[in-house]
């Protein structure tokens, strides 16, 4: 047996499931190898988030990454091809427990914004993470439609490898 495989993070061969709960919910999930802390981490610092969020196959990237993660505290996430054609995600954080939760509201979309819900649930050196999307309505859901949860599996596969990385290099400090 190879000693290494027990010591050195390596990517899960998990696959990100993106279900359709309810009329108004949409839940995608996905398990990572490496604790929660880690992979709280990297969906709260944006110097982290920077370098995953965005599906490389678009070829867009994240322009502009403002996080003030607190309750109360709010985001602005611009992305785009080049700085005159650029779309933004924002909104406020409404529940913030470290390692294990997060809420916040999607207010680029107004009325109809969703509000998305994380969790992160470590064991055995894993974390589940379960992303819920909840709309207002099932028309709100309908003109959203799953593109945007469709893409997190590329950007997850993004995170697994920066998880890889940051795994590697907390378990030497």
């Amino acid at each position: 047996m190879d000693k290494r495989r027990n010591s050195e993070p390596t990517p899960s061969n998990n696959r990100t499931t993106v279900e359709r709960t309810s009329e108004r919910e949409l839940v995608v999930t996905r398990s990572f190898n490496g604790p929660a802390r880690v992979v709280f981490e990297a969906w709260t610092k944006p110097e982290l988030l920077k370098q995953w969020w965005v599906p490389k196959s678009t070829g867009m990237v994240l322009r502009s990454c403002e996080m003030d993660v607190r309750v109360g505290g709010g985001y602005r996430l611009v992305f785009g091809h080049d700085a005159s054609n650029t779309d933004e995600f924002f909104g406020r954080y409404i529940e913030v427990t470290p390692y294990s939760r997060l809420v916040w509201s999607n207010d680029e979309g107004g009325d109809e914004g969703s509000l998305t819900t994380v969790t992160f649930e470590e064991k055995g050196g894993k974390t589940l993470l379960v992303v819920n999307e909840l709309y207002p309505s099932k028309e709100a859901l309908d003109a959203a439609g799953t593109g945007a949860a469709d893409a997190m599996g590329e950007a997850f596969d993004q995170l697994d490898k920066l998880l890889v990385t940051l795994h590697g290099s907390a378990g030497r400090s």
